[in-house]
């Protein structure tokens, strides 16, 4: 036996598939190269330097408002904005989706009417939202909880779908309670969706929490942004427009990180994690 053992584990590892390790040299290439571009392009006079100032410059810039409490103020109500704003958006649409989605008449009498109001943009919403809330920032959590509320109610309408009708049978076969069958069956189907929305969600939703400051007048980035905008500081703009470009890019790699940690169970995670 040990002798017809070795061949065969030498024939599996000739045929097994090598897997190599990715290497970010194509991201920081591209990092790189928009550093790079960032500060020629307006030293090369392309473009006016009062219009876009060198990358060295905003940075510099963003250095000096780090020291200013207003600059953390401002952020730390655009955060907060931006986080009620999501968890509100985020558990109304799971508990619609799976409303809607587990009774097949229901979700046939909402169809048109989810269709309907869901390409409305929120930024429409504005003069209507300014008219019952006025400037407050209960105006941008509206705005948020709109948008971000369509975004996950897609996303758990289509996990719910995607559960198997053999499933749900076998596990009413053996008697599962209703309350049973959503843990076990539906729930673990329709999670991976569920991640996803909230992680579309929390996307939209910074971006109309710094579009209402800026529109509204909301106390935050977005009104650092226009007023600075307005008094001539183009510098600081671009600081703080770049601040909340890293702030984007901090909250999705948050969320990407949240969702393989909690669905490290679930299949498409492990071969994700086997492709690296």
């Amino acid at each position: 036996m040990e002798v017809l053992e070795v061949p065969a584990r030498a024939e599996a590892a000739k045929t097994a598939p090598v897997r190599r390790k990715r290497r970010p040299v194509a991201p920081i290439t591209g990092i790189l190269a928009a550093v790079v571009l960032a500060e020629l392009i307006p030293r090369t006079g392309l473009i006016a330097g009062d219009a876009l100032p060198p990358l060295s410059s905003v940075l510099a810039e963003l250095g000096r408002d780090a020291g200013h409490a207003e600059l953390w103020e401002a952020l730390g109500r655009t955060v907060r904005t931006w986080l009620l704003g999501l968890a509100i958006a985020v558990a109304a649409g799971v508990v619609a989706g799976f409303v809607i989605g587990l009774m097949p008449w229901l979700r046939a009498a909402t169809a048109s009417t989810v269709e309907f109001l869901r390409p409305i943009p929120s930024v429409a919403l504005i003069p209507a939202v300014i008219l019952i809330f006025g400037t407050g920032f209960e105006s941008g959590v509206t705005l948020i909880v709109y948008a971000g509320f369509w975004q996950v109610l897609v996303q758990v309408l289509y996990g719910v779908q995607d559960i198997d009708p053999v499933a749900r049978e076998t596990a009413r076969s053996y008697g599962f309670s209703w309350w049973a069958e959503l843990r076990h069956v539906v729930w673990p189907t329709a999670l991976p969706f569920v991640f996803t929305g909230i992680r579309l969600a929390a996307a939209v939703a910074l971006v109309l929490a710094i579009t209402g400051e800026l529109v509204i007048g909301t106390p935050g980035l977005g009104q650092l942004i226009s007023v600075a905008q307005s008094s001539g500081a183009t510098t600081e703009m671009f600081a703080l427009v770049l601040l909340t470009g890293v702030l984007g890019v901090l909250v999705n790699v948050l969320f990407r990180f949240g969702e393989r940690l909690t669905l490290s169970w679930h299949p498409s995670i492990r071969r994700a994690g086997g492709a690296r």
